[in-house]
């Protein structure tokens, strides 16, 4: 167990209420959260950092356990572009809000003239950037204003029953989306080896990396059944259907977080 997590869970999670979002457990944002504190011990943040969160989403994922991690001397600038929804009611509920400065804005033209900040973290969030030209996009920009990057993402490999279950509801995601907008949602999961070539592509250098298992559930691939079934194209909403169905029956009987790969960069 990470150094600090049952601190954590006792100053931090236990002040975020639970959620009623069936089929999701009412615990899923602290689970979730968790894996995050998790994953960021391999990134050194330290009490006084001035850190940059790219992708910090609707519900500060990521963001809640920088700020407690950056101390009250440190603060976390989180970056995300439309998903605000539940932003402020969360992080104000972990009592961090004065230590983070939510920006709107895009990854991929930051308004940050020089390095401005000690570390800039992506966790999770690869997967959100649509396409490799994004990704080295958003990678090059992180390395212009930051003196350190962390980059951490699911990797698709799956040890054991529970991972198959939650790979194979989450590679659906991608298909779905193109046929329901004509656009991917999340992109599958990169190889490590993948994420050190986009960073190179990007002009950085990986200075140091590795894996590791979260040993948690894993709720995020759910996408609702009533997604599917408004596709238009008879035949792709029959056969996505039928794969939607056969990998629920699966996740629904548990799903665990597959390894983790993380790279610490540099420019």
């Amino acid at each position: 167990m990470p150094a600090g997590e049952e601190r954590f869970k006792r100053e931090i999670l236990s002040r975020i209420p639970l959620r009623n979002e069936p089929p999701l457990p009412p615990d899923w944002l602290h689970v979730e959260m968790l894996e995050r504190f998790r994953v960021l011990r391999f990134a050194s943040v330290k009490g006084g950092m001035n850190v940059l969160e790219v992708g910090c989403g609707a519900h500060a994922l990521t963001t809640v356990p920088l700020a407690y991690l950056v101390g009250e001397t440190g603060r976390v600038v989180a970056v995300e572009l439309s998903r605000w929804r539940f932003f402020e009611e969360v992080t104000t509920a972990a009592g961090l809000k004065h230590r983070i400065i939510p920006l709107k804005t895009d990854a991929r033209e930051l308004p940050f003239p020089f390095k401005a900040f000690d570390l800039a973290v992506l966790v999770h969030g690869v997967r959100s950037l649509k396409n490799g030209e994004t990704i080295v996009k958003v990678f090059s920009e992180l390395l212009r204003v930051s003196e350190r990057v962390f980059i951490a993402e699911s990797l698709p490999i799956a040890n054991n029953e529970r991972q198959k279950a939650h790979l194979g509801l989450y590679n659906l995601r991608e298909e779905i989306f193109e046929a329901l907008f004509g656009r991917k949602d999340d992109l599958h999961y990169f190889p490590l080896e993948k994420l050190g070539e986009l960073v190179e592509n990007a002009g950085g250098h990986v200075i140091k990396s590795g894996t590791f298992e979260p040993a948690l559930p894993h709720y995020l691939a759910y996408i609702p059944r009533e997604y599917v079934a408004q596709i238009k194209d008879e035949k792709k909403r029959a056969e996505l259907l039928e794969q939607w169905d056969k990998a629920y029956e699966r996740w629904k009987r548990g799903a665990e977080h597959p390894p983790v790969g993380w790279l610490v960069t540099g420019s």
